[in-house]
């Protein structure tokens, strides 16, 4: 090649890099600004308020029936012969799998790097009226559920917003579903999916020098190998899988904690504090207002629990019961472990630390590594911080690629038909990948513009369909089948 050939390549090569560097700026700008002005707030004024509501409404009922729901998960109720794909557990570590993610490592670090320790108070806030909210949603999943000529079953917030809302949106109830289901499809491409193979890969590369492009090949054939199965097998994998990642990050955590259990007391009263007056700003600490502090707490604790997102309503609807109240409060212990527990795990573990305040150099799962190395440092294993993230993160991200992979493709298919089911799992594939080499600000951003499409529609169908929640509710526990501990 001449040496005028190898300038033209070059400033061609140049000219495409910077072509795709602008348009990704512009495309993150534009997608930040929807984030900041429309879709942050919009949550923050109608996702708390509607758990609010529930809760009052229906008495705290996700609190008063806290063990009767944990019975009803151990099988104290189960029937051989009731109709759906899985039973209660497993309807409930498939859900759970899908929210136990990057959200309670990266997420949560994320919410604390830009919204400052208090961010960690609106989360568990998030956390405990989202219990309410994912009760209604998956008792209205599995009552207005269908069942499909191959004898399975696909139910969520399409079908109730459609079916249940009929009388009083008409012909616009089917509209309203179809823009939740191409909403979902959407969410399952980048919070199910992007957010999830980018956080693999970024913990593949940085612990172990593996480059982003092999890693997300790697993962990519391996999802595929499990989606394939459909609903059965992804149960049978998850049900492994979430109690057993559970258990090791659980056990990891602790150890921090009793190491540095003299700093337990004084985090959580800077959590409280923090909540209600935001943190100045000082080096590359970004959480130096209180709106701030609240929103990235709802938002973060939106993506960790995915409550009033109306996701998890689809793996309920799966379940094996014909009372649609059980699964609504098998549904609501989610919020519960995801949130108020593995969350508040790793919260601590970054504020008792000392972490946090190095946030001007680390961000995302950087800083839950920093925090894990500076608790085990105590007993000399710092060095094992590193190994034990990247483990937890790829089981917990793992879990819910393939768990969200069932969510997109119920969408898909109350869209377009069964047949469209594995196309969707190619595209679904595909952006695995580009999640694996994407940059971690436009990843996330897009993750939080695409849950606000799901969840504001989903939040006005469960609002107007709370008379049919009451009466399932008064219907259940008047019932002979309700029997009290």
């Amino acid at each position: 090649m001449s040496e005028t050939q190898e300038k033209i390549v070059n400033t061609t090569e140049e000219v495409a890099v910077s072509l795709w560097s602008n348009i990704v700026d512009g495309l993150n700008t534009a997608i930040s600004s929807y984030n900041e002005y429309v879709g942050g707030y919009l949550l923050l004024f109608i996702l708390v308020p509607a758990g609010i509501y529930f809760a009052l409404k229906f008495r705290f009922l996700h609190v008063q029936k806290f063990w009767h729901s944990f019975a009803i998960l151990a099988g104290r109720y189960t029937k051989k012969d009731e109709s759906g794909d899985v039973n209660h557990f497993k309807a409930l570590t498939t859900a759970l799998s899908a929210t136990v993610g990057t959200g309670n490592i990266v997420g949560v670090a994320l919410a604390i790097y830009w919204g400052g320790p208090g961010a960690i108070f609106w989360m568990w806030v998030t956390g405990f009226f989202g219990m309410m909210l994912k009760m209604v949603e998956c008792t209205l999943g599995l009552k207005y559920r269908r069942f499909n000529p191959d004898g399975t079953v696909s139910g969520g917030p399409m079908y109730y917003m459609e079916h249940g809302l009929k009388d009083k949106l008409g012909k616009h109830s089917k509209t309203l579903a179809i823009i939740f289901a191409a909403a979902a499809v959407l969410c399952s491409m980048g919070t199910g999916n992007m957010a999830q193979s980018n956080s693999m890969t970024d913990i593949l590369n940085s612990t172990y020098a593996i480059p982003e492009w092999i890693s997300g090949l790697a993962i990519t054939g391996l999802v595929l190998l499990i989606i394939v199965g459909g609903l059965r097998r992804i149960a049978e994998v998850t049900s492994r899988l979430v109690p057993f990642m559970a258990v090791v990050y659980f056990i990891a955590a602790l150890l921090v904690v009793i190491l540095n259990i003299e700093n337990l007391i004084p985090s959580f009263a800077l959590i409280f504090r923090d909540a209600f007056t935001g943190t100045a700003a000082t080096g590359g600490f970004l959480g130096s207002a209180f709106i701030l502090t609240l929103t990235m707490g709802v938002r973060r604790g939106l993506f960790s629990n995915e409550a009033g997102q109306g996701s998890a309503a689809m793996a309920h609807a799966a379940a094996k019961t014909k009372y649609p109240m059980r699964e609504g409060l098998v549904a609501s212990l989610e919020p519960f472990l995801d949130t108020l527990f593995i969350c508040s795990l790793t919260a601590i573990v970054i504020i008792m630390t000392g972490a946090w305040s190095h946030t001007d150099a680390v961000a995302g799962v950087s800083l839950t590594v920093l925090a894990f190395e500076l608790g085990l440092d105590n007993i000399n294993l710092g060095f094992l911080a590193s190994h034990i993230i990247a483990i937890g993160l790829m089981l917990f991200a793992f879990s819910t690629i393939i768990s969200w992979s069932y969510y997109g493709s119920r969408a898909a298919q109350y869209m377009f038909g069964f047949k469209a089911i594995k196309k969707y799992y190619y595209v679904y594939a595909l952006f695995v990948f580009l999640g694996s080499v994407w940059g971690l600000e436009l990843v996330w951003n897009f993750v939080d513009m695409v849950i606000t499409f799901m969840t504001i529609p989903n939040l006005i169908a469960i609002l107007l369909l709370a008379p049919v929640m009451k009466k399932e509710i008064d219907s259940y526990f008047k019932s002979k089948n309700y029997k009290e501990l």
